[in-house]
């Protein structure tokens, strides 16, 4: 057993060097009024560190530079073109082959507006790109809409600082323009709900029987020993903050450490293995798996009687030395019961940001040392204490049930990441219900284990844990048939690996209305809300050069992902990145991935040239492709790219599109984007800015801007 713990807890200690940080770039909007009916709307980009943005160049067969476009509504005129306000840098880039212009943290671009009404918007369309020494991300791209006041107050601000935004300017700004926030990946929505649950786990290891009865016992001896009341609530307040710093300063330390040595970049790596990769998912059921069956009875973890016995033979010491080693001591006799949960708290903290493991193990912490502070405050409430017993082997029981649930989590990751088919929805609920289902015979008194207590009657709190735990069970047995279960969509597998949905159609049965054969459904056999667009990177069109790559999947099976979207969303826009010049690729690999991405049909296709990234595999391996030649074959693919755009435009011809309508045009016309991501014009007596409408595509332009008869 030592070895194993010797194996594990190294193992545990890794899992919490992860960080994720944000790499996209904001824009902000403000105006300022220069004299009579002239303004001038200012953007400001907020660039995030170590990251760059190219200029506005342009760089024919370089980077791809930050381009703005204004668009006047009715009411507004412009008058010149965009101005840089910041300097950029200028340098030699040796992977274009020329000299480029680059801002860091912030950049501001202006234009000049002149107002003929009271009133008027004025829309911007921004494309930019960001790089670092080592890679760049792909493309993005974003729409600001500003409203020009007549009235707007004189700007203050001179040209070069940063404008703050007038109140009397109001604009409209869309959602895309808002860097998104990093969500905490451990939880799906915030860090609170990690802080939470990792509280209630500290409450819970205080049930189990290593650690409940030394509640009373060590409360007694700080009242008894320290001379004075005062003095051991003291003493007892020490003890709980060394038990706090025992936890959560090792994890604090090694992950700062981490972050120190590796940087950013590699953390982020880190997380993105420990999140995505099979052998850690695996490693962490089946340390699961362990803890649960060690809660079972089993056997116990412990730590080393050697190490126990050195810490306690120091904790006779006076002063803060023999309450540091009090505290040690309790850490480490009771990682028998401790340790599964701090090791939970852990693996499942180590999904999230920078901070969750630091702060989900300070909040397990503090929930386990309060009660020893606590009681020292107030004796009293000791004698309102239960008895130890065999309710406490109970809890442990309880727990390695629990145990095994969340631990399915992990194995699910892993067979989703690379298909395997072992986990797939109903096997998961099965596993759940079934586990729940003896979890409650458990309450029940119907199993026991070998150090469980004789039960001569069912108290009225395992009564009510049995009425929980068989309602779960009750709430479990409908997602057998397709029942979406949405207060547990975070831990469950998907529907779609689901083999029986009830109302779902699978290709054989009846069409459903409206002649879509394979439509997209719900559960309950509606259309579901969804966006036409998807964007899934190919990164290269061979099968030699994905396996360079390391990519787990091959053209069959992404054609196959494709394939299955457009027969569900026929109209769908699909979208896809491409890497020329990787390491091998020869003239020949080279063609035939352009073959494969015409075939492919993309209706948006970002291609780049490879950029080898320090400390990766790519960056020593053999056949480096020149700059030049590079550069050749991204101009290459130009043409291909157009080609596929003009074809997606053109197959929307004699459809109907939803439309948002964002832009005036003369003689009562619209312009609009389209659920697919097209751009589309229309006509209309009435105003419908702002408005979603349907239109009946009939034409096309050069430009791939559809148009069409409005039919709502």
């Amino acid at each position: 057993m030592y070895k194993l713990i010797r194996t594990l807890l190294p193992v545990l200690a890794a899992m919490i060097a992860t960080t994720v940080s944000a790499q996209s770039v904001s824009w902000k909007s403000s105006v300022q009024h220069l004299d009579g009916q002239t303004y001038r709307i200012v953007l400001e980009a907020s660039i995030p560190a170590p990251w760059h943005m190219y200029d506005m160049g342009p760089y024919e067969g370089g980077p791809n530079a930050t381009t703005i476009t204004f668009t006047p509504g009715e009411g507004a005129v412009l008058e010149g073109g965009v101005e840089q306000l910041t300097r950029p840098e200028r340098h030699y880039d040796k992977t274009f082959g020329m000299e480029i212009g680059t801002f860091a943290r912030k950049a501001q671009f202006a234009q000049s507006v002149k107002l003929t009404a009271p009133q008027a918007t004025v829309k911007a369309e921004l494309a930019w790109m960001i790089c670092n020494d080592t890679s760049c991300l792909p493309p993005d791209d974003t729409e600001l809409t500003i409203t020009l006041p007549a009235g707007a107050t004189p700007a203050v601000q001179p040209a070069e600082t940063p404008a703050k935004e007038s109140a009397a300017a109001p604009e409209t700004v869309p959602a895309a323009e808002i860097a998104p926030a990093q969500k905490d990946a451990a939880g799906g929505g915030s860090l609170w709900g990690l802080i939470i649950e990792a509280i209630l786990w500290g409450f819970a290891a205080l049930l189990t029987p290593c650690v409940f009865p030394m509640v009373p016992m060590t409360v007694s001896f700080f009242m008894k020993g320290s001379g004075s009341p005062a003095l051991g609530r003291i003493r007892a307040g020490m003890y709980g903050f060394f038990i706090v710093a025992l936890y959560t300063l090792p994890i604090a330390a090694i992950i700062l450490i981490t972050r120190l040595v590796g940087g950013d970049a590699v953390t982020a790596d880190i997380f993105n293995w420990l999140a995505t990769h099979w052998l850690p998912n695996i490693l962490f059921f089946l340390v699961f798996m362990v803890f649960a069956a060690s809660f079972f009875g089993a056997f116990e973890i412990t730590m080393p009687s050697w190490m126990v016995n050195k810490t306690d033979s120091k904790a006779d010491s006076k002063g803060l030395a023999g309450i540091f080693f009090m505290a040690l001591t309790l850490v480490l006799v009771s990682f028998s019961c401790t340790g599964p949960i701090v090791g939970s708290v852990l693996i499942k903290s180590t999904a999230g940001e920078f901070w969750s493991p630091i702060v989900t193990m300070l909040a397990f912490s503090v929930a386990f040392a309060l009660p020893f502070t606590l009681f020292a405050f107030f004796p009293s409430m000791l004698k309102k204490l239960p008895k130890s017993g065999g309710w406490l082997n109970s809890v442990k029981v309880v727990l390695g049930f629990i145990e095994v649930a969340l631990g399915m989590k992990f194995l699910s990751v892993a067979d989703q990441t690379y298909h395997w088919g072992l986990l797939d929805r109903e096997i998961y609920l099965a596993v759940w219900i079934v586990t729940f289902s003896l979890l409650g015979l458990y309450l029940l008194g119907k199993i026991k284990f070998a150090h469980d207590s004789d039960m001569p009657y069912l108290g009225v709190g395992r009564l009510a844990l049995a009425i929980v735990t068989f309602s779960l069970v009750v709430y479990l047995v409908p997602g057998m048939w397709g029942a979406p279960l949405k207060g547990l969509s975070g831990y469950l597998p998907p529907l779609h690996t689901q083999d029986f949905v009830i109302g779902q159609q699978d290709g054989s049965g009846p069409a459903p209305a409206g002649g879509e054969a394979r439509m997209l459904l719900t559960v309950d056999g509606q259309k579901p809300k969804h966006s036409d667009f998807l964007h899934l990177p190919l990164q290269a069109g061979t099968d030699e050069i994905l396996k360079a790559m390391g990519r787990k999947y091959t053209l069959a099976e992404y054609k196959s992902m494709i394939d299955c979207a457009r027969s569900k969303m026929p109209h769908i826009h699909i979208g896809s990145d491409l890497i020329v010049g990787f390491p091998g690729e020869t003239a020949e690999l080279f063609e035939q991935s352009c073959e494969f991405v015409k075939s492919m049909h993309f209706a948006n296709l970002h291609v780049f040239p490879f950029s080898p990234r320090k400390g990766t595999k790519a960056e020593k391996l053999p056949g480096r492709i020149p700059v030049e030649e590079m550069v050749r074959r991204v101009e290459a693919t130009k043409p291909i790219k157009a080609a596929c755009a003009a074809e997606f435009a053109k197959s929307l011809i004699g459809t109907e599109l939803s439309v948002l309508f964002e832009r005036t045009l003369a003689n009562n016309g619209y312009e609009g984007w389209s659920s697919n991501y097209v751009k589309v014009r229309t006509r209309s007596p009435n105003s419908i800015l702002k408005e979603i409408h349907t239109v009946k595509v009939n034409a096309g332009n050069d430009e791939n801007i559809l148009s069409g008869k409005l039919m709502n």
